[in-house]
């Protein structure tokens, strides 16, 4: 895959994306809970570290919610249907997860779990 950075982001698909969730309070304020939650929930492992963990885990969930609100958005086959999945394929879901876990308050979350902190 070609690497086309817009704005510092991955490519364009990923910095729109991340614009629109950021742009739409109640959408910012969902997925910053949900960032710490799954911080919260993570722990390191013989291969991840907590971060990196709660970095999948995100990565996974946005990209899980969105595929399943284009669905009900779009719903029929067509034109609009497929010209959407490919700027959805785009999207670099990974980074966008990496942004909300750099973010999350990782000293409240290791003060309620000291075992999970690295």
């Amino acid at each position: 895959m070609n690497k086309k950075e817009y704005n510092g982001w991955y490519n364009y698909e990923t910095w729109l994306l991340k614009l629109w969730i950021d742009n739409e309070e109640g959408s910012s304020d969902y997925w910053n809970e949900v960032a710490q939650e799954v911080y919260d929930d993570s722990s390191a492992d013989s291969t991840f570290t907590r971060d990196e963990r709660a970095t999948l885990e995100l990565s996974d969930r946005l990209k899980d919610e969105f595929e399943t609100a284009q669905s009900e958005l779009v719903g029929v086959a067509g034109f609009w249907s497929d010209l959407l999945s490919a700027a959805m394929s785009e999207v670099n879901w990974h980074e966008i997860a990496s942004h909300y876990i750099d973010e999350v308050d990782k000293e409240t979350s290791e003060e309620s779990s000291p075992l999970d902190s690295e």
